[in-house]
């Protein structure tokens, strides 16, 4: 007899005889009579264990207990008048059991099933215990429609794909590798790819000239709440494209897999300057899905006479004063709320937060004085204050003035309750710079120093530009990517700029500058981050959640106790030794 699934079956098959296999979900003995709740990946489903029907089967049953797996063959009848249980899909019918096969037990589980307030490290460590929910099933067959879904739509489009080398070569990319040591060539090491970066830029030499991959990467990166030391990445690469070309091709995909879980996200997606997203919102990832831009009032405050606010709003290149303004917030923040908004944003560099409050009579606060009449009102008509508003200001330093103003976007707006958690609010950010300065005063490429850029003869180092581009959902960065360099006088400029020396060029990317120096065409691309596109379209908390046997914080494995120690034998073969005065 044919199984099914638990919640294939209803009231259309009453009085079928049928077959269902799972794990016991829960039991209990009503006087004489035992139900099961069986479950599978579908869900649950009532068995009914009665000796009047089957001696032997309530006889198997009555040794039953939570997380038995079983076979069940019996028929399909309708629960009794008030016993139905609307909260389950198979609520009105049960299955009168005539056979029960204890096909495997159970020994007493660690946690029980369905349990989130379980460390999470113990339902890890166990981590086939902790998939065994109905909703965790559906949150990775969602997963795989989604990854069907792009690679459909990107086969319509007619990109072909490819798999490229897991084991390749060390490259700078941003973060450190994970090298693996070659047995055949002692002292010499493989590296785990960051990304196909390199060989998908080398397929494009190859003419092919539209290629993709669900592609895993590897990264050596700082513990991060939300990141793992492997992950996935949709990649896409095409030749003779433009920025917008790229961007057109991944809202397509990205629209095919929003569709395939059940969102029809409107395309095109609105697109925003990286130093617009910057200076109205304090982030290359802007969450659109509430208001409060900043406004800038530097030119108010450079008329004021406060030194130290006039002096810094004097500076306008290094410097910025902001302003944020909470409509009502006069009304909906404590004394004490106000206190604890200063402490927040000290945490990110700020020396204090100042604020005005907007009253019956006029606007109040501590900075109302260093500013005359003509200027209130210029605060006023910019700001567009209404009695009962709350305009909070930041001032000082550039950078940390739109990093701390950004987090406290945010901040006010999780206080508030304002973010509409069902709506999905796409962004394009675009002309990210060209480089980025370091602490010790060098520059290194934001990107990569394949990416093309808008204006390479700039003499400013931080005014040149790139064809590059991110993709933001609800504030979070889904993926970016860029025109890259194909031709070798822009790739020579740009490695002089990052003081890359011609013997350094040639060590780490011989094979790709010999490649792009035999007819390299236009080329552009973008990787999308899967997991956590995933994350957000199935609305989970941690990226973890959508990774089947993800990782901890420490980037260890508690199931498989990864990373682990290996023998002496296996590092002699290796060519190595372990320092024991650097093991920690």
């Amino acid at each position: 007899m044919r199984s099914h699934y638990c919640t294939d079956l209803s009231k259309a098959n009453i009085g079928e005889n049928v077959s269902v296999c799972g794990w016991v979900n829960s039991y209990r003995d009503h006087g004489g009579v035992i139900f099961i709740d069986l479950r599978d990946r579908s869900g649950l489903l009532q068995l009914v264990c009665d000796p009047k029907d089957s001696k032997s089967a309530y006889e198997i049953a009555n040794d039953v207990r939570n997380e038995y797996v079983l076979r069940a063959n019996g028929k399909v009848r309708a629960r009794g008048e008030g016993l139905e249980n609307p909260n389950l899909k198979t609520g009105e019918i049960e299955i009168v059991v005539d056979e029960l096969i204890i096909e495997n037990p159970s020994r007493a589980l660690p946690f029980v099933i369905g349990d989130e307030s379980v460390n999470e490290e113990i339902r890890l460590k166990y981590r086939f215990l902790d998939l065994r929910t109905s909703d965790k099933f559906e949150r990775f067959a969602m997963r795989s429609k989604a990854a069907i879904a792009a690679r459909n739509a990107l086969d319509r489009l007619g990109f072909v794909e490819v798999e490229t080398p897991v084991l390749t070569r060390a490259t700078p990319e941003g973060a450190r590798d994970y090298l693996v040591p070659s047995r055949v060539y002692p002292g010499s090491f493989y590296a785990l790819p960051q990304s196909p970066q390199l060989f998908k830029q080398l397929l494009m030499c190859s003419g092919f000239d539209r290629y993709f991959q669900v592609a895993k990467c590897f990264r050596d990166e700082d513990l991060r709440a939300d990141r793992q030391p492997e992950f996935t990445q949709i990649d896409v690469e095409m030749s003779f494209c433009n920025q917008n070309d790229v961007m057109k091709v991944a809202e397509t995909f990205l629209k095919d897999i929003f569709a395939s879980c059940g969102h029809d996200i409107p395309t095109p997606f609105r697109v925003m300057e990286y130093k617009d997203a910057m200076e109205n919102y304090g982030s290359d990832k802007p969450d659109l899905r509430f208001g409060m831009p900043f406004i800038d009032v530097a030119d108010i405050f450079a008329r004021s006479n406060n030194e130290i606010f006039a002096n810094i709003a004097k500076e306008t290149k290094k410097n910025r004063v902001k302003a944020l303004v909470v409509e009502g917030g006069d009304l909906k923040f404590s004394k004490r709320q106000m206190q604890r908004f200063e402490e927040y944003v000290r945490k990110f560099g700020a020396q204090g937060l100042a604020f005005i409050q907007v009253k019956e009579d006029g606007l109040k606060g501590p900075l109302v004085k260093f500013f005359d009449e003509a200027d209130v009102a210029k605060l006023v008509k910019r700001c567009n204050l209404k009695v009962g508003d709350v305009v909070f200001f930041g001032a000082g330093k550039k950078k940390i003035v739109l990093d701390y103003m950004g987090r406290f976007r945010l901040f006010l707006a999780n206080e508030l309750g304002i973010i509409d958690e069902n709506k999905l609010e796409f962004l394009w950010v675009v002309n990210f710079p060209m480089f980025e300065q370091n602490d010790d005063g060098s520059y290194s490429a934001m990107h990569h120093p394949f990416t093309m850029p808008n204006n390479v003869d700039e003499p400013d180092m931080e005014e040149i530009t790139s064809i590059a581009y991110d993709v933001v959902l609800n504030g979070v960065e889904l993926g970016g990517g860029s025109i890259r360099i194909h031709k070798a006088d822009i790739q020579e400029k740009v490695f002089k700029l990052l003081k890359i020396e011609p013997d350094e060029q040639r060590e780490k990317f011989g094979f790709l500058l010999d490649a792009l120096s035999f007819g390299a065409p236009p080329h552009g691309g973008i990787a999308i981050g899967f997991d956590r596109l995933m994350m957000l379209v199935t609305k989970s908390s941690s990226i973890r959640d959508v990774i089947a046997f993800p990782k901890t914080q420490r980037a260890q494995c508690p199931m498989t106790k990864a990373p682990s120690e290996v023998s002496s034998e296996q590092l002699q073969e290796l060519g190595l030794r372990i320092n024991l005065k650097d093991k920690k």
